[in-house]
């Protein structure tokens, strides 16, 4: 089963305990980013303490409701353009939100993760696959319906094998 819309958002909505994502790639090309990725390159930068929105608003409500959202990006060095604004832009504020980010930098070692793909799992119950091309684009979210054993593995060894993004971006420029 493929997920959009307000199916899509109702899995943010209705956990109940964590949803949890591994990211993978460099870059997303997401087209509702387009015109702020601009400005960020032109130099543009936010105060993250200042953001305030639909996705930072649910993440402190949900915090306060002790339900937990936390992702895993796996990088190396040097951090794509992409990357950067990612950091400065959305992980910063939704950090301060209350959302669990940590950073796996593999420049300097192999892998833990190799050939896993980007997924989202919902209180370690429900796995949807992150399906996209290889330049970022997104192609779908496909529920996964076999054992989320595997996943949970996943999550263990990215989350033992990282650094929570406030360590991680000391001494960068982001």
């Amino acid at each position: 089963m493929f997920l959009a819309g307000e199916v899509w958002a109702a899995r943010f909505e209705g956990f109940q305990r964590e949803a949890w994502r591994l990211e993978t790639l460099p870059q997303y090309l997401m087209s509702q980013e387009e015109e702020e990725f601009r400005a960020f390159k032109a130099g543009a930068r936010i105060d993250p303490h200042t953001v305030s929105n639909e996705y930072t608003d649910r993440l402190r409500r949900q915090a306060a409701e002790g339900r937990t959202q936390g992702r895993v990006h796996i990088v190396t060095r040097p951090l794509t353009d992409y990357l950067q604004f990612e950091f400065a832009q959305y992980y910063a504020p939704h950090a301060l939100a209350g959302e669990r980010i940590r950073i796996l930098d593999v420049t300097d070692r192999d892998n833990p993760l190799p050939g896993v793909q980007d997924f989202w799992m919902f209180d370690r119950a429900e796995v949807v696959l992150m399906n996209y091309h290889p330049d970022g684009r997104q192609i779908n979210r496909e529920v996964y319906g076999g054992e989320t054993a595997r996943f949970v593995e996943y999550q263990r060894i990215a989350v033992a094998e990282s650094v929570p993004l406030e360590e991680y971006v000391k001494g960068l420029d982001v």
